[in-house]
């Protein structure tokens, strides 16, 4: 595995939702970034606690639009969990497209889709759907190997970082052979797609329109994925995609009502009603290993077998 360059990127953790309960897991995360050639910096807000947030809402905006004046290379959350929409109304995007132009890549994922498909909505650009400090790259070393830091996420990671990252791989059902669509790659976690859903945040149809949507969740029912999967279908979002790709669904405890309703329940259901081909399999979520994706790009998506080929220009 290469570092990102050859000299020292920077990459800006910050914390624009939830609060960091353990800081030393931030700052071990922030130490293994350090060893694969990143020069890390600490928000100085980024330890900050109000509730179950990492500071009050002017807190967290001023964060926010601080590491965006600073335009780092890299900009990454400490973590994720309920934050950004408070913030949605007053965030500064021409300042955030200001930071994109001069190299910022903006990275993560759960409650950061937020801030993915508001800025693709108010800016057109691109980000980056991938790891996040203190659950990627904070997590303890264990003897069983289950900690630690996960090598395809890593190497991913690094690798999209530096400008090498052209294409992630993944298996999926059998029955889709032969597929070929080309679109933008949008989307993240469901919760999030949902409550930007009739917003002024949602990205317009001439952005997404004939896109690639993927779309993971956590610690959420199955019959509460079919329901948000069910108004997407319904208000025209599903059916208006080339391909739908559900990436890892987790964190999640069966009911004894299911009687049979699981996951695959769901998927059968939703791809009963439209004719958008609906794959699973995407390593994506609050999982590992996690790949790196590109939001906002056109990608073209292949598949041969039940080998998935999701790819991007450099």
């Amino acid at each position: 595995m290469r570092n990102p360059s050859t000299t020292m990127t920077l990459l800006q953790l910050f914390s624009p939702s939830g609060a960091v309960a353990q800081a030393p897991a931030l700052r071990l995360a922030a130490r293994r970034l350090r060893s694969l050639g990143f020069d890390v910096q600490l928000d100085a807000d980024a330890l900050a606690r109000s509730q179950r947030f990492a500071g009050d809402d002017e807190r967290r905006l001023a964060a926010l639009h601080r590491v965006a004046a600073a335009a780092p290379s890299i900009a990454m959350p400490t973590r994720g969990g309920y934050g950004l929409t408070r913030l949605l109304d007053r965030i500064d995007w021409p300042l955030l497209a200001q930071s994109v132009e001069r190299g910022t890549r903006w990275v993560g994922h759960s409650d950061f889709t937020a801030l993915h498909l508001s800025l693709l909505t108010h800016t057109g650009a691109a980000s980056w759907a991938g790891p996040m400090a203190v659950d990627d790259f904070g997590r303890a070393d264990t003897a069983d190997g289950s900690g630690g830091v996960d090598e395809v996420t890593r190497d991913c990671f690094v690798e999209a970082m530096g400008g090498e990252l052209e294409a992630v791989g993944f298996r999926t059902e059998a029955g889709f052979d032969g597929l070929g669509v080309r679109g933008r790659l949008w989307g993240g976690n469901l919760a999030m797609v949902m409550s930007v859903l009739g917003t002024p945040h949602w990205p317009a149809a001439r952005l997404i329109k004939g896109g690639v949507l993927f779309l993971e969740e956590v610690n959420e029912h199955p019959y509460r994925v079919e329901r948000s999967l069910l108004q997407l279908q319904q208000a025209g979002v599903l059916q208006a995609q080339q391909a739908v790709v559900l990436g890892a669904v987790s964190g999640f405890k069966p009911s004894p009502l299911d009687r049979g309703f699981t996951l695959k329940t769901v998927v059968a259901r939703v791809r009963a009603g439209m004719k958008t081909p609906l794959l699973t399999g995407l390593p994506f979520g609050h999982v590992q290993p996690k790949v790196t994706l590109p939001v906002g790009r056109k990608v073209q998506l292949l598949v041969q077998g039940r080998d998935v080929l999701i790819g991007w220009d450099r």
